[in-house]
């Protein structure tokens, strides 16, 4: 080999890497940002579908329906469907309860995410689950309805709180959802929630690469009058370093600003965490 062919391969292959930094980067920032709509409860309540259009022209990609949706008719169903086509939005998942995922609730649950073009059916909450058996049990029945959503081309996946994080006989709930349940079986990762109590968001994401598919955008912030008061960007989560992992390892397909509350109206709240995030990613 030459020396000007061998500088030469060796300048291709520097151009070549300079040229996937940003591409890598690029990557990341295109991950759609959606809104859980509990943030809306109340306009949700008082007009679903208005409140869906104004949530995907503030700019918003993607919504995620919570646990009335299951009290719809199939063609109201039908109708939230459009009001979303109409404004250039999608909903990846909802958020349901364990009806969902049990009887004839579940096959309700595939008709319904069907209509609406999810991908993941998220169990809300586990209920009353206070034992490592009962938090076993819980994976059993997800595990049990992934086996039925898989042929619809659906996946399942759990929601964690607090509860999940705080270890139980020295193991964290959490760790048995993710221990007994399916590779392809989603862990929801609400953020804040694990900050409040004191874990590292960015270790549970890294111990599980793959599997954290979706995040809550959930900021919290330690003091008085904060908490979950306190808009996206504004609290104690360090979201940099936890974007950059679930980008990097978690497998995040996209991404879901909630709140629970803020000094600010509903919609207004909304649209401040989206412009907060835009800033966030540059």
């Amino acid at each position: 080999m030459t020396s000007q062919s061998s500088s030469r391969r060796s300048f291709l292959a520097a151009a070549a890497a300079v040229a996937a930094t940003p591409l890598v980067r690029a990557a990341g920032k295109n991950i759609p940002v959606g809104l859980e709509l509990f943030s809306v409860r109340d306009e949700l309540t008082k007009d679903t579908l208005a409140t869906v259009r104004a949530v995907g022209k503030m700019g918003y990609q993607v919504v995620e329906f919570y646990a009335p949706y299951f009290q719809w008719t199939p063609e109201f169903a039908k109708e939230a469907r459009k009001a979303m086509d109409d404004v250039g939005l999608r909903c990846n998942s909802t958020h349901n309860g364990p009806p969902s995922f049990t009887g004839d609730g579940i096959a309700k649950a595939i008709e319904y995410n069907k209509i609406l073009g999810s991908k993941y059916i998220v169990m809300a909450s586990a209920g009353r689950a206070s034992s490592l058996d009962d938090w076993k049990k819980v994976a059993d029945t997800l595990t049990a309805a992934c086996e039925k959503f898989r042929p619809a081309g659906l996946r399942a996946g759990y929601h964690n709180h607090q509860a999940e994080f705080k270890a139980v006989d020295g193991k964290r709930p959490i760790e048995v959802i993710a221990a007994n349940t399916p590779k392809d079986f989603m862990l929801q990762f609400d953020v804040g929630t694990c900050v409040e109590v004191g874990q590292d968001p960015v270790a549970w994401i890294n111990a599980n690469p793959g599997r954290i598919n979706s995040l809550h955008l959930k900021d919290w912030g330690a003091g008085a009058d904060r908490g979950y008061k306190v808009l996206f960007g504004e609290g104690d989560v360090p979201w940099k370093k936890v974007l950059d992992a679930a980008e990097a390892k978690g497998g995040v397909e996209y991404y879901l600003i909630e709140q629970e509350g803020s000094r600010f109206p509903a919609m207004e709240t909304a649209e401040k965490c989206l412009a907060n995030y835009k800033k966030l990613r540059g």
